[in-house]
Formats: C-alpha cells, structure tokens, sequence
C-alpha cells in the first residue's frame, strides 16, 4: 500500500542541521522554502517559513512551484534525444529547422543551447557599460497589470530577431530566453507535435514526474502550493500583489514549467545517471563553456570542496527553484523557494548567499557559512 505524501516524508532521515539552515534562509527575507535532499544518508525534506503572506501554515514539503529557467534543462534534454535518434545535429544550422525565420545560418543548434547564438534576448539586454535595451515587460506594476497576456512564442522570437544581435554566431557567450524560445519551435517543426506533448511522451511519462507541468497560458499552479509575490510602488505607494496566478507565456519554453522537488530530484538524477541520454550526449551535455561554466542546458560547477555539482536554478515572479546533482546522480539537492520579488531585485543576493549555504551544507560537508552572513 502506498503512503500519503505527508507519511512518506515523515519516514526521512532527522537532519537538524538541514531544517537550521533553511530556517535561517527564510529569515534573511524569504516567505517561505521546500526542501529535498537525497544523499548516502537518505532522503530528507523539509519546510520553513509560510505558504502565504499573513498565514502560519509551512509551505508544502512537495508543493507545487514555478521553476523558471530550470525549465531549460527539460527543453534541452528534448533536443538532445531528437540528436541521438539522428532526427537533428548539434551542427546544423537552426535555420534547417526553422525556416519561418530569417535567421543567421551560422547559428548552430548548440549555439541555441549553449547561448551563444548572440541573439537578442526578448526579455531585455543589460549591457557591460550600464546601458540597458527593453524587451516585453516583465517588471514592475506594467508586469503586473498585463501578467494574464498571452505572448505567442514567434511572436516573442520575431521580437528580439528585429533587434540587432549581441555578437557573431560562436564568438561569445550570453544568456537569452530566445534561444529556447526557437529550441521550442524547433522541436514542434521536428517532431510535428506540440511542445508539451514531446515533453510528456519523453520525458515526463517515462520518469513518472506526474507532478510536473509545461502549462503553455494556464494560469493556475495546481494545489499544493506557496504563494508568489511582487512588490512596486504606485503613486509613491507600495503596493505587493499575489502573482501565483499569471499567464507564463511570457518567457514559454525559458521558463514556464511547473513541478516539485521531488520530481526534480528524479529528474536531475535520471538525466545524470545515464537514463534519459546516451553517454555520448550526455557528454557534450556537460561539458563547459569557458567563459562560465554553461553546458547544453546545463551549468557546471566546482564546489569550494573540490567536487563537481551540474546545476540549473530558476526563478520567476516570487518563485524560485533550485535544482543540483553530483555527475553521477547520486546525491540531490532540489528546492523551492516563494518571495516577494521587485524590479529591484532586491532578494538576489540573499538568495545567491541561501543557494551557496545549500550546496555548502549538502555537497562540502556542511562548512556552512554563519548564520549572520546567510
């Protein structure tokens, strides 16, 4: 018989310090934070904070989040499966696969991948001398009155297409939502199905991940889950409106998903054990670029114990996620966090602090940093 989600997580392993360490993430100006690791001790979970502003309840242990860019890794593994079944190839020009666009023929499909087409990214570009070239509004109170929108995703490529690229094809690196974006059209013109009928029929379907979601412009989170917040100011008046419902069309296939830590944690640690990739691939998957440690689709990166954590987190309108394996898939680290977030950002560097605290506490033997500087 199997146990109710609240029992199963129940059976963990008794890890104070993991449930210290959240706590004290949660009161450095988060609402709340679900957590999920799987190491040589056993799986454990746990919760601080609340699920909604005003409320006491703890958010879900498995609640249901918008992962953001963390959707990536699951739009990337897609492509790489058409690679291996000889349906596309890293070198090809994207535009073989998306003639709808006139698109620079020396942009690769890795190039997509590994964000270094040098295409605009639709969501803004903020440039090395300050300057900063608009997208779509994704920010501030305009953001917020017009989150039900539905964004077309050629509607969203056609945009950033019409402004000038960032580099030459291959000459640089830079992170854009459009290459995904056109990676989501490219597996629809591939396989002649819709992107989240691919994603269920390879991957979601096949892992169990039944928790998991590519919404396309439904608003809802299914229950359970914590509550998103964004926070600006009106009339010189601040105002924090609940952003859990929106309509995720506005960065698609860059960030839309939605899922829990466990299906997270099963996920990362099926792609890393060899489950959803030949080993070949895989390879390509996790080898680096040298400017920052981004593979296709993935980031890799050394840990300040000498290790090696493959990683993509995300976050999206007062939802974040966290997501991080050893190579070998054998130890996890999975996380959900909920926040009031604002076009100040003004969450970012507590939040990269809370994420290093994690992979120190889970993947460095616990050196974690004192509680004064999380």
């Amino acid at each position: 018989m199997s146990l109710p989600l609240t029992d199963r997580d129940e059976l963990t392993q008794d890890r104070p310090e993991l449930q210290k360490v959240i706590q004290e993430i949660v009161d450095s100006g988060f609402t709340g934070l679900q957590l999920r690791v799987n190491d040589q001790e056993g799986e454990w979970v746990g919760s601080a904070g609340v699920r909604e502003l005003g409320g006491t309840a703890k958010p879900p242990t498995d609640g249901r989040s918008r992962i953001g860019s963390v959707t990536k890794t699951f739009t990337a593994t897609l492509v790489l499966q058409l690679v291996a079944e000889g349906r596309i190839g890293l070198e090809d020009p994207a535009a073989d696969h998306l003639p709808e666009f006139d698109l620079d023929r020396r942009i690769t499909v890795r190039m997509l991948l590994q964000h270094t087409s040098g295409v605009f990214n639709f969501t803004g570009e903020y440039y090395e001398d300050g300057t900063i070239a608009p997208g779509i509004p994704w920010q501030g109170q305009e953001w917020v009155d017009n989150r039900f929108k539905t964004y077309r995703p050629d509607e969203l490529v056609r945009l950033a297409l019409s402004k000038p690229a960032r580099f030459e094809p291959g000459t640089d690196w830079s992170y854009a939502n459009t290459n995904y974006v056109l990676l989501k059209l490219l597996i629809q013109n591939v396989t002649g199905r819709p992107l989240a009928e691919v994603m269920q029929s390879q991957i979601l379907g096949p892992l169990g991940l039944s928790d998991t979601v590519v919404p396309e412009t439904q608003e809802e989170v299914p229950e359970p889950h914590a509550h998103a917040y964004y926070r600006y100011e009106e009339d010189g008046e601040e105002k924090t409106v609940d952003v859990t419902r929106q309509n995720p069309s506005w960065i698609s296939s860059g960030g839309d998903m939605i899922s829990t830590t466990r299906d997270l944690h099963t996920f990362i640690s099926a792609l890393m054990g060899g489950k959803l990739l030949p080993a070949p691939l895989l390879a390509e998957m996790l080898t680096p670029h040298p400017k920052v440690g981004y593979g296709l689709g993935v980031m890799v990166q050394e840990t300040d114990g000498g290790g090696t954590v493959i990683t993509h987190n995300g976050g999206i309108a007062g939802h974040a996620a966290l997501m991080y394996s050893t190579p070998d898939g054998n130890r996890t680290l999975t996380a959900a966090v909920n926040y009031v977030d604002d076009a100040a950002m003004s969450l970012a560097e507590p939040f990269q602090k809370a994420t290093q605290r994690l992979v120190q506490e889970v993947f460095c033997g616990g050196q974690a940093e004192p509680a004064d500087e999380a």
